[in-house]
């Protein structure tokens, strides 16, 4: 029986390697955004516990040096909050670049992959047609011989 090459099956290894990457590039932006939503979390749970000693510190003895280092502290807080707010931000941009190249990708190995089904269907047709042939002939060499 004739065995079935085809030849673009380089390609399609490749597309293959290529939908493999995209995929990890994505795994990486996906942990990426991951880790920047966990230190936008964590900076809003800094803040929040630097407003509650302010809020400490003015209920209690008022000790005006504290009360100014916690005023400090939350405005530096919602400086890096805004600064993490970007980093989300862009980190949520290139996962969405990520994931717009993976689709692209997985089309373009899935239309190799239809190519390659359509190139073994033909193949399957001509090696069917070639043996309706060779029995066709067999047939036509017993009847003449019978005749």
């Amino acid at each position: 029986m004739a065995k079935f090459v085809y030849r673009m099956q380089n390609i399609l290894d490749i597309k293959n390697k290529l939908e493999t990457q995209a995929r990890n590039s994505y795994a990486v932006a996906r942990m990426k955004l991951t880790q920047e939503e966990e230190k936008l979390n964590s900076l809003f749970a800094q803040k929040k516990s630097y407003e509650d000693a302010y809020r400490e510190q003015l209920t209690g003895n008022i000790d005006v040096r504290q009360i100014n280092i916690c005023k400090n502290a939350i405005e530096l807080s919602k400086n890096m909050i805004k600064k993490q707010l970007v980093e989300v931000k862009v980190a949520s941009k290139n996962l969405e670049a990520a994931q717009i190249r993976l689709g692209e990708v997985m089309k373009e190995r899935k239309i190799q992959e239809k190519l390659r089904e359509k190139a073994f269907d033909e193949f399957l047709k001509e090696l069917n047609d070639q043996e309706k042939k060779e029995i066709d002939e067999l047939v036509n060499f017993r009847f003449e011989q019978e005749e």
